[in-house]
């Protein structure tokens, strides 16, 4: 019995060493793992002023553009210019068929003469009457009675010469002429095609220059007179995607803010040098605006967890930590943060994907301007 039990007492301890052993092996194992550690760079945000543009939808019109009407009625009688031509000052462009206005104008010219024929009448009555009345033959009123006829015939005359003057003004009006420099557009009524007093005939358009209109939030207007009261130079982007070569300047800015809308009209002026631009095109606004002392990060250190954006900080120990930000925006490869992060924590900057919360690294520290410059958004 002694025999057997010294042999179990010897089979349980070499099965308490072995565990033992197993144990110590494992947890050389682990600690040989934890050991083991990759090397990261991780970098500091930055803090610097910094620049992005805001886009705006903009309205684009020509610094002039009016609606030409007839001003009389008649039938076109000739048009001297084409839809999209660029015309002069001053230049005929219709003209309408004119012979009632001439006749018109033989007609007051007639009345004219016999007006003219009646006063010398009533002033060789005027002569005859006086001398009667000096020699008492007839009363002096026969020669007041004289006097009158002639008024009434110089107010025949004055009626005359009126409508005179009115038929040549119609006349005139039946050359339409362009108001000023510009590009013709769509002539909608063609020769002998009867046009009625005040229908449209064309319109004109002067686009050496150009109005760009947009609207502006009210914080956006507060940001804009408070950054940039000495830069009023904006771009502008086509519906093309393609940017203006010349830049414009905002000239004017509403009185009042929209009660609707809470926005607030921008007008900017452009020159149209390569006269791409026409009235009623659309393009955007690029208005550059800067940031101040803004804590920027690149987007690459950062990854998305349920629509939130985090990035990975490293700790006093070298341990990764996941950290939440919020952005303030986005420029062309970076993050204004807004909230998370200063200028003194260390970013995991490369392997964001191949690290999780509670790893140990070993952190590479390198500047921030070494690896991406701030970049204005595109």
């Amino acid at each position: 019995m002694k025999f057997k039990y010294r042999i179990a007492n010897s089979l349980q301890s070499v099965v308490v060493c072995t565990i033992c052993m197993c144990i110590i092996a494992c947890s050389n194992k682990s600690i040989k793992k934890q050991e083991i550690k990759e090397k990261y760079t991780v970098i500091n945000p930055i803090i610097a002023d910094s620049n992005y543009i805001q886009e705006y939808v903009a309205e684009i019109q020509a610094i002039q553009n009016v609606e030409l009407r007839a001003r009389v009625k008649g039938f076109i009688e000739k048009l001297y210019v084409d839809e999209g031509k660029t015309v002069s000052q001053g230049q005929l462009l219709f003209s309408l068929n004119c012979s009632e206005y001439k006749q018109e104008i033989l007609k007051a010219k007639a009345q004219l003469a016999v007006a003219q024929a009646e006063l010398k009448q009533a002033e060789v009555e005027i002569k005859s009457a006086t001398i009667l009345t000096e020699n008492n033959v007839v009363s002096r009123a026969e020669l007041e009675l004289a006097k009158s006829k002639k008024e009434a015939v110089l107010a025949k005359i004055q009626e005359a010469n009126a409508t005179i003057k009115l038929a040549n003004l119609n006349l005139s009006f039946t050359e339409i002429k362009a108001p000023f420099s510009g590009v013709i557009n769509r002539i909608p009524n063609k020769v002998g095609a009867l046009i009625e007093e005040g229908a449209l005939l064309t319109s004109i358009s002067n686009n050496t220059e150009m109005y760009v209109y947009f609207n502006v939030s009210e914080n956006d207007y507060l940001k804009y007179i408070t950054q940039n009261t000495k830069n009023n130079i904006v771009q502008l982007k086509l519906s093309n995607g393609n940017i203006l070569p010349q830049k414009g300047i905002i000239e004017t800015i509403d009185g009042e803010i929209n009660p609707a809308t809470g926005n607030l009209s921008f007008r900017a002026k452009f020159p149209n040098t390569q006269k791409w631009l026409k009235h009623g095109s659309s393009g955007k606004i690029l208005v550059s605006n800067i940031l101040s002392k803004a804590i920027l990060i690149p987007q690459q250190s950062t990854f998305d967890v349920q629509e939130n954006l985090y990035v990975y900080v490293v700790n006093e120990k070298n341990i990764v930590e996941q950290r939440k930000i919020i952005p303030q925006m986005r420029l062309a490869n970076m993050y204004v943060v807004k909230e998370g992060l200063s200028a003194k924590d260390k970013v995991l900057y490369d392997g964001v994907q191949l690290v999780k919360e509670g790893d140990a690294i070993i952190p590479e520290l390198k500047d921030f301007n070494q690896i991406s410059k701030p970049q204005k958004q595109q």
